[in-house]
């Protein structure tokens, strides 16, 4: 057996549960090895009821007090029953599992190891896994692997498979140089990737973690020397210097420049203007009027007689991009199309037509701008949105698309300045830090689960006012291993609790492009009073008439993220309001929050949260997970990234050859 053959080599491992792991990128046994837990098991000494922590997870020994129940609902078979300590009670609630009616028997005493809620008023454990007293010590201290899964791949099944590809450990290539891996003091790697799947302890699991992060910040910053290297030399074949129409349009804007928006519009007037090509990171918080900037930077391109494109990550952004340039180009003769994934095959190829003959002056699209049928007249600017979602890779194939063209990046996401020049390497920055004039400051607030009724009641209120809401949930589903509110089931609960001319409707990344983009102008035309939804908001969504966001379970978001999703209000002029509902009353997380409720700043933000930084953080607060990295985080890891860029430092002062790193490597995390 090869570590690159196809895991169905693997003893137990069929052609379907191959196609499960092919779901998730697994297809090799190296892959497989390199498919990294996302989280840990714990069973620490079990604790009593009265002290045991709400949102946490807690083992508790307890003895059985009532029968067990069953009921239908809809779907789900509900199971329930209530066990008690010397110090207080809970009621046990498991999905789908009639099975324990006959297990379980008044008087029994069992360690039950879940995450506590409060539900009704009743402290609440759901879908606890239980253990014998005996079976527990067993337990105690370990650490199990939990994976990423998909549907009808158990957590067991991923454990025993890379049980069974253990033993081809030792022939996983290590890509780091040995000078490096000696003047860094690094653990081998197999010993790393053993570690990391099957800890001994928690230390030990940080400093196995901490290798292969490295390794992915390595890579990645070794691709951006190289990147850096190529374009400082780069010289510019679009000379951009007439700037009439820029003038103009500026003067026309209905509202005026904030300090910021100036700076970043000279920075990228020097740039076109100038010897070389433009590489600019325009690093703004949310709704400091980065999108303004990237319009007079199409307009000034079109007019000069060139070719622009604009990608975003989602075509819901796409589209809103779309008919913002549309809308205001209109009287400036530019001709602006839109391509995405769900474009009609007959549109396609008119626009790939109307491209190649110039006829089109701007496409805005998502990654379909960057197909191998896309193929532009004179393409002398490139313009990616929220880069932090597209890797490396896509932001140089777009480029590839011209000669050399100029290249835009913007980001809304709060990195500190001393990562943000390690993670921007490749790129000049301009940062807006001023909000637009007539803005109000987003009133903020944390509370508890028992807020609900009270911040129901003042969504009426804002909805009755003529306003809309979005509200937060960090699931799209019920599941039974985690203890946290979803769309679907949150969805149904409002129905029943808001009157019937109250149009609620739900949004996640599991529907088609088609429903999502169908809902999003529901929700954008005001026929949507409260908008349900998963993260898939967080970027770029806009809609000043929405003037309350509410976010169940705040506390297992990452504050980056927070502070994007309260920033899909506040963009009208009506005050607006954001409610974080945190369901644990763990000190930490209430810390991290109150950074958020005390601040609009994301750059403030950022920087206190990197303040409080623990060793463990990394789990369930992940602040930047789209950003290219199976385990890397730049805010949890920021020692490492830091550590990783000395190293590529190092290598350049000794005349290594960073494209030795080939290109098989850094296809991971580029």
């Amino acid at each position: 057996m090869n570590i690159s053959d196809n895991i169905v080599s693997l003893k137990g491992v069929g052609p379907k549960t191959a196609a499960l792991f092919a779901k998730l990128n697994v297809n090799t046994i190296n892959d497989l090895l390199r498919f990294y837990p996302r989280n840990y098991l714990k069973y620490d000494e079990p604790c009593d009821i009265n002290v045991a922590r709400v949102g946490e997870r807690v083992a508790i020994e307890a003895s059985i007090q009532t029968y067990v129940d069953i009921k239908k609902i809809r779907k789900l078979t509900l199971v329930t029953c209530m066990v008690k300590d010397g110090t207080g009670q809970v009621k046990l609630v498991w999905y789908n599992s009639p099975f324990l009616k006959q297990m379980f028997h008044i008087g029994q005493t069992y360690v039950f190891v879940g995450n506590l809620s409060v539900r009704n008023n009743q402290l609440t454990m759901e879908h606890p896994e239980y253990y014998t007293h005996e079976q527990y010590n067993n337990m105690k201290m370990s650490m199990q692997p939990i994976y990423p899964l998909t549907i009808g791949l158990s957590n067991k099944t991923v454990t025993k498979c890379v049980k069974a590809a253990l033993p081809l450990i030792s022939s996983v290539e290590d890509n780091i140089p040995e000078a490096v891996i000696e003047r860094f003091a690094l653990m081998p790697l197999e010993s790393a990737i053993n570690g990391v799947h099957f800890p001994s302890d928690f230390d030990s699991m940080l400093e196995c973690r901490n290798r292969l992060v490295f390794d992915e910040f390595f890579i990645f910053l070794a691709k951006m020397a190289m990147i850096r290297e190529h374009t400082v030399k780069v010289a510019n074949n679009y000379v951009i210097n007439d700037f009439t129409y820029t003038d103009k349009f500026i003067a026309d804007l209905p509202f005026e420049l904030t300090k910021g928006q100036q700076t970043a519009i000279n920075d990228i007037k020097n740039d076109i203007s100038g010897l070389t090509v433009m590489n600019r990171l325009i690093q703004g918080d949310v709704g400091s009027g980065k999108t303004a900037v990237a319009e007079i930077a199409i307009l000034t391109t079109v007019k000069n007689g060139y070719q622009a494109a604009f990608m975003a990550p989602t075509e819901v952004l796409a589209k809103q991009h779309y008919s913002a340039l549309s809308k205001d180009f209109e009287k400036y003769d530019i001709n602006v199309e839109l391509l995405v994934g769900s474009t009609k095959l007959s549109e396609k190829r008119r626009i790939y037509e109307d491209l190649k003959t110039g006829k089109i002056d701007v496409l805005v699209g998502t990654n379909a701008l960057i197909q191998d049928k896309v193929i532009y007249n004179n393409l002398a600017l490139v313009i990616t949105d929220e880069q932090h979602r597209f890797g490396v890779r896509q932001r140089a194939k777009l480029s590839e698309k011209g000669d050399e063209p100029h290249v835009l990046v913007m980001s809304a996401t709060p990195i500190p300045r001393t990562l943000a020049i390690i993670m921007y390497g490749d790129l000049d920055i301009s940062i807006i830090k001023d909000m637009p004039t007539g803005r109000k400051a987003i009133k903020n607030c944390v509370v508890g689960p028992k807020y609900r009724p009270t911040a129901y009641k003042f969504m009426k209120e804002q909805i009755d006012a003529g306003h809309q809401i979005y509200i937060i949930c960090p699931m799209v589903e019920a599941s039974e291993n985690i203890e946290a509110e979803n769309v679907i089931e949150y969805h149904e609960r409002l129905k029943e609790y808001f009157p019937s001319n109250v149009n609620i409707s739900f949004l996640h990344g599991k529907m088609s492009a088609d429903e999502k983009n169908a809902i999003m102008d529901g929700f954008n035309n005001r026929e949507i009073d409260i908008l349900v939804s998963t993260t898939v908001i967080e970027v770029g969504i806009n809609n000043p008439n929405a003037t309350v966001m509410m976010i169940e379970n705040a506390e297992k978001f990452g504050l980056a993220q927070l502070h994007q999703l309260r920033g899909r209000v506040g963009r009208g002029e009506a005050q607006s309001y954001c409610i974080m509902l945190c369901s644990s009353e763990n000190k930490d997380a209430l810390d991290r929050l109150d950074i958020l409720n005390k601040s609009n700043d994301g750059f403030y933000i950022a920087n206190e949260d990197l303040k409080l930084r623990g060793p463990g953080d990394f789990f369930g607060v992940r602040q930047s997970g789209d950003m290219l990295f199976k385990l890397g985080d730049i805010y949890n890891n920021a020692d490492v990234l830091k550590m990783a860029n000395e190293a590529i430092e190092y290598l350049k002062k000794e005349g290594y050859p960073l494209e030795s790193l080939t290109d098989k490597n850094t296809a991971v995390y580029l």
